[in-house]
């Protein structure tokens, strides 16, 4: 076969990816900059060089103690109540009623493309309504929701400004699961429905809900514009009412809101991501010893 040659071999030139590379050091610059200014204007004072006085401060202060404890029970309130009025609900739609799940959807969104003002316009006029019900026992309701100790309309508006990020993180973890087979597996196991909500769907829904709980915590956390009409102080309202007199501590409880902010994220995450891979790794070993013994 003196007509055939041997094929030279094509050495492939593998591409380095300077521009995902540089994408991402634009996006972390773009991030920690901001982060690092924010830092350093803290701890610099011009007459004693580098100093956390802002900080101690900030921890002695007790108008910080006092915001940070009620954004943070505003915050969990708001994730409960949301989580018990969307968990179920999404269930619902996905097993029995599929067809409303783009009016689900709708009404989930409607929170974000409705201006907080125009929201906290409509919570003002309906809390107006107090003085004509003076006489009623729906006076006592009224005082409740505006309690500055524990406001609880600012856990109901919050919750409806939480739906969209709710929905969103429990419509991909349904998606990504075989609800309709677990549920009739525990079911027909004599499970009841309650017992197949709590026992079969939410820890297969855990990182959704955790997801959607960091997200709606940070939203409360960060949230100015109705807790400042409405005449409440909470964390972010304090922040900026500091800032008038004392811009360093101002900053410097920014901070610390960001720093408690990441640790719940973490914090949130490696729970459910430690009893994600225990599960996983109790299941493998099932696997393992079904196969030794076959």
């Amino acid at each position: 076969m003196a007509g055939l040659t041997a094929t030279p071999r094509v050495r492939r030139v593998r591409k380095r990816p300077y521009g995902s590379f540089l994408v991402l050091l634009l996006a972390a610059l773009y991030f920690l900059v901001p982060v690092a200014a924010s830092l350093w204007f803290t701890v610099d004072d011009p007459g004693k060089g580098v100093t956390f006085g802002a900080y101690a401060r900030g921890l002695r202060d007790e108008g910080m103690a006092t915001s940070l404890g009620l954004s943070i029970r505003l915050g969990l309130a708001t994730v409960a109540l949301g989580l018990l009025l969307m968990v179920p609900t999404m269930v619902v739609v996905a097993l029995r009623l599929p067809r409303l799940r783009r009016v689900v959807e709708v009404l989930c969104m409607v929170p974000l493309i409705m201006p907080p003002v125009a929201l906290v316009a409509g919570v003002s006029t309906v809390l107006s309504w107090e003085q004509d019900l003076a006489d009623t026992p729906l006076w006592a309701t009224f005082q409740a929701l505006h309690n500055k100790s524990f406001p609880l309309v600012l856990v109901l508006v919050y919750t409806v400004m939480s739906l969209p990020f709710l929905y969103r993180s429990l419509d991909g973890g349904l998606r990504g699961t075989d609800l309709k087979t677990l549920v009739e597996a525990s079911r027909s196991l004599g499970a009841s429905r309650l017992g197949t909500l709590c026992r079969v769907v939410v820890p297969n829904l855990r990182p959704a809900i955790v997801s959607g709980a960091v997200l709606s915590l940070a939203m409360v956390l960060g949230e100015y514009t109705v807790a400042s009409v409405l005449g409440f102080e909470p964390f972010s309202v304090w922040m900026v009412h500091v800032g008038d007199y004392e811009a360093q501590l101002s900053v410097a409880a920014a901070m610390l809101s960001l720093l408690i902010t990441w640790g719940l994220l973490l914090l949130l995450t490696n729970l459910a991501g430690g009893r994600t891979r225990n599960r996983n790794r109790n299941r493998n070993r099932t696997g393992d010893r079904r196969k030794t013994t076959v």
